[in-house]
């Protein structure tokens, strides 16, 4: 971690880092797509076992890294939900 010296700085440092948690979204978005293929039903896609296996598992993880657990957690569920969305449209192509 980079000690910043003024606002700009820390600006620049929370682009920098919004820039590869959106590449890594948008990765996320190829597998979430190519799961849609494997699914039976749309059950199996809103598979709510699976999401909170995810959640606990993020989590966890947020604690192991020093984030805020509660944070990482409403951010996971909003990212899951849109990515369920985007996988359902892809499960009834």
């Amino acid at each position: 971690m980079i000690k910043c010296e003024s606002l700009d700085d820390v600006r620049h440092n929370i682009d920098r880092i919004d820039n590869e948690i959106i590449k890594l979204i948008a990765e996320r978005g190829v597998y979430v797509k190519q799961a849609a293929a494997f699914k039976k039903n749309e059950k199996g896609v809103r598979d709510k076992g699976r999401v909170e296996k995810v959640i606990a598992g993020a989590r966890e993880k947020a604690v192991n890294h020093g984030a805020d657990p509660d944070v990482v957690e409403i951010v996971y569920r909003s990212m899951i939900a849109a990515f369920i969305n985007i996988e359902m449209k892809e499960f009834k192509k």
